[in-house]
């Protein structure tokens, strides 16, 4: 059965792709139909708080772009990539790496997500390279952060083995780096250029798309306000940053119950959402971003696609892992003890399923150790965690998708050879290859 299930969670995702837009969503839900009142599989759980951070991000986008800000900074990012614009596939990477390390959370691409595409068609470059290369490099810059959910795990799991947070930063830090550097330049010339792409020109023809139009000086009036709600955005964010980086700034609160009093501290994703629906709302009251404006906005289209995609196929990828959990784990530890680098490709296609890091090391590395897997080379295969790339069905490959006017990004006719493949693939083998060295040194 596992096979037959198998089957129709990959033919959702293809015939959802070939649909196009927001198709993933419903096509994925007809499947999940399938699983739960056919097949009797357990229901799984669509990912709430990974849709709430795309609903409050984008309402804080579209309200920036609705006052001119989204405008503005494609402006500013086109005057610097002016000269140099293939900068942009490494630039653009860098800074998505050092935002979600700092933020130990890889919901701040959908800030990012809209920009990178804009700022890359209107340079001229293919959107497909800077965007797929950014999202790989928010997933490593996920496990090198020091206060991500996956490190967390990590840390929990090798306590008591002489491994802490400074050996396992010693060694992931670096590698993760260098293997989103490495992945770049796999990316950086892939593809025909923008103005050669027959599908960018039939999206142009057909009018789905508008041809990038050299930036426009702003005059006074609207430079004031797009200036000042580009700020008001980037403070959100930085906010979000230094929330991740200070668990001390989310506040604490006291539930009294009948004959108890508990005390909770406000969740970082819930700290991120209220912070970017707050923003959201300055923008329109100081700013005077108009809500319909915001509606018929390309990011408020492009964060509506993704939420319908990522519901419907996150959701049928939840309920196939849940019904299949423990033959899924058992057929990955008896490959383990044949040879021990299978262990970090089991890492990679658990990761793969379960669309989430941390999950994987609680679930994975804990049998990794029982087989006798030494902590060092439990750290040095920590990389390998970043499998959710490979079924293009993760929120940040659907977000990015959905953002790319110019239909470069894409998930491939055949499913596996999606914009995101080569650059995942590449990044993933060079950090862990990296932290083989690393650890061997740091973790003699």
């Amino acid at each position: 059965m596992i096979w037959i299930e198998l089957a129709i969670l990959l033919g959702c995702i293809v015939v959802g792709a070939r649909l196009g837009g927001l198709a993933l969503g419903p096509v994925a839900g007809m499947g999940l139909t399938v699983f739960v009142f056919v097949f009797r599989l357990p229901p799984g759980k669509p990912p709430a708080t990974v849709l709430g951070m795309i609903i409050a991000v984008v309402t804080a986008l579209a309200a920036m772009e609705a006052a001119g800000g989204l405008e503005y900074l494609v402006l500013v990012a086109d005057r610097i990539l002016r000269k140099r614009p293939q900068y942009i596939t490494f630039v653009a990477p860098v800074v998505t790496y050092v935002l979600i390390f700092a933020s130990g959370t890889q919901h701040v691409i959908y800030a990012l997500l809209p920009v990178i595409a804009e700022v890359s068609r209107k340079a001229g470059v293919r959107p497909e390279r800077p965007l797929s290369i950014s999202v790989i490099a928010a997933q490593h810059g996920l496990v090198a952060s020091p206060i991500s959910a996956a490190t967390v795990a990590l840390i929990g799991v090798l306590a008591g083995h002489n491994v802490g947070l400074p050996q396992i930063l010693a060694v992931i830090v670096p590698s993760t780096f260098v293997g989103v550097l490495i992945g770049a330049c796999s990316i950086a010339w892939k593809g025909v250029a923008l103005t050669d792409d027959p599908g960018y020109q039939d999206r142009v023809a057909s009018g789905k798309v508008q041809p990038p139009q050299a930036a426009r000086e702003l005059p006074p009036p609207e430079l004031l306000r797009a200036r000042g709600s580009t700020m008001l955005f980037l403070a959100g964010i930085a906010f979000v940053v230094l929330v991740g980086l200070f668990p001390g700034l989310r506040p604490s609160y006291s539930v009294v119950a009948p004959g108890k009093t508990s005390v909770g501290q406000v969740e970082p994703a819930a700290a991120i959402m209220i912070v970017m629906l707050a923003v959201g709302g300055l923008i329109l009251l100081l700013f005077k971003a108009k809500p319909d404006a915001m509606m018929k906005g390309s990011v408020m289209r492009g964060g509506l696609s993704a939420v319908i995609s990522i519901l419907g196929i996150s959701w049928l990828g939840s309920s196939f892992f849940a019904g299949n959990e423990l033959q899924i784990v058992a057929d990955i530890s008896s490959l383990i003890r044949q040879a021990a680098w299978i262990f970090a490709v089991g890492l990679f296609f658990l990761s793969a399923l379960l669309f989430s890091q941390a999950a994987t090391v609680v679930t994975l590395m804990p049998v990794g150790l029982g087989l006798g897997l030494s902590p060092a080379l439990l750290v040095a295969m920590y990389p390998a965690v970043n499998g959710a790339f490979f079924l293009p069905t993760y929120g940040t490959v659907l977000a990015a998708v959905a953002f790319d006017q110019t239909g470069t990004t894409r998930i491939g006719k055949y499913l596996l050879n999606h914009s995101f493949m080569r650059p995942g693939i590449v990044t993933t083998v060079a950090a862990t290859v990296v932290a083989l060295a690393l650890s061997a040194v740091v973790m003699p």
